[in-house]
């Protein structure tokens, strides 16, 4: 069948490398050959500072993304959630593969008496600090970076009282504890718990062995909530969080926007026939941003640039 080897590249995590193996044998299945190429990112070499303060759209992408246009690789494969709503100009989304647990979890040290009182939860996400401040109004929030297995090495030596996680990543590297909690109240980062996969545009090979692999309700499902994600931020970090999902002929809807602080919240829940998927997003968006949401935008995008 096909001669070609498709260079896949991925960050060197031991989830980035999970996730680049588990595409390489699916294409490997289709008849494809493949070869991992792994490239560091700009986001897991800079640990010291909030992913905010960094200015950098797609930190954790932008390296690939040089990599496949210097021609070092030919496909990436990337955690959907860490991926700008705008790609560079020549790459194209290909495939998205299908969704893994969406759901943030709580790891928790001890007891849970915290959760009652006073306490201190780690995480480098201005959504989860947001949406935990706004249900824990006394608790702390600090920042943690890092990739998973570092970030739960940080938890273990620290005096937090727990750490905010993606279900999926510690789950697809059997890092998963058994002292957690399922955040269900906590609305995921858009396109969380998926995968994408990233070609050049001009590629047609590769395009066309890796569209085998998507998943189309996944496909739709985290466009929908990246419509969401880019009408309301206009390329601004924020705290935003969307899950969108299929029921029998129908598509479920939520997503929110909250002040850096969690005090302030502006929420949309949808349910709508699966034929007006396109626009959802993007409506629902509009619908907060013209109820309060874009002064808050302002307001956010301000204070993160002090």
């Amino acid at each position: 069948m096909a001669q070609k080897v498709i260079r896949i590249g991925t960050r060197d995590s031991e989830l980035a490398l999970w996730q680049a193996h588990t595409v390489e044998k699916k294409l490997n299945d289709l008849g494809y050959k493949t070869e991992i190429i792994a490239v560091k990112s700009t986001g897991d070499i800079i640990l010291n500072k909030p992913l905010y303060e960094l200015g950098i759209t797609g930190i954790f992408t932008k390296n690939l993304d040089a990599a496949m246009i210097n021609g070092q690789v030919d496909i990436a494969v990337h955690s959907m959630k860490d991926v700008p709503t705008a790609l560079p100009i020549g790459i194209v989304q290909v495939a998205v593969l299908e969704r893994a647990n969406e759901k943030d979890i709580l790891v928790c040290k001890n007891n849970l008496d915290f959760l009652t009182g006073n306490g201190i939860i780690a995480t480098g996400s201005l959504r989860r600090q947001a949406q935990w401040l706004h249900k824990y109004p006394t608790h702390k929030v600090v920042d943690l970076r890092g990739n998973v297995n570092l970030r739960m090495q940080k938890l273990n030596e620290s005096d937090w009282n727990g750490a905010v996680f993606a279900a999926a990543g510690l789950e697809r590297i059997n890092l998963k504890p058994t002292a957690f909690i399922n955040l269900d109240w906590m609305i995921p980062a858009p396109a969380q718990g998926a995968m994408v996969i990233v070609a050049m545009a001009n590629d047609e090979f590769c395009k066309e062995a890796v569209s085998e692999l998507n998943d189309l309700e996944t496909d739709i499902c985290t466009y929908i909530e990246r419509q969401f994600l880019k009408t309301l931020e206009g390329g601004c970090t924020a705290p935003i969080g969307a899950i969108a999902k299929f029921t029998e002929d129908t598509i479920e809807f939520k997503g929110a926007l909250f002040s850096l602080d969690g005090k302030q919240k502006f929420e949309v829940e949808k349910v709508v026939p699966i034929e007006q998927w396109k626009k959802l997003g993007f409506e629902l968006a509009k619908e907060i941003l013209n109820n309060g949401g874009a002064e808050l935008m302002k307001n956010i995008k301000e204070a993160l640039k002090k």
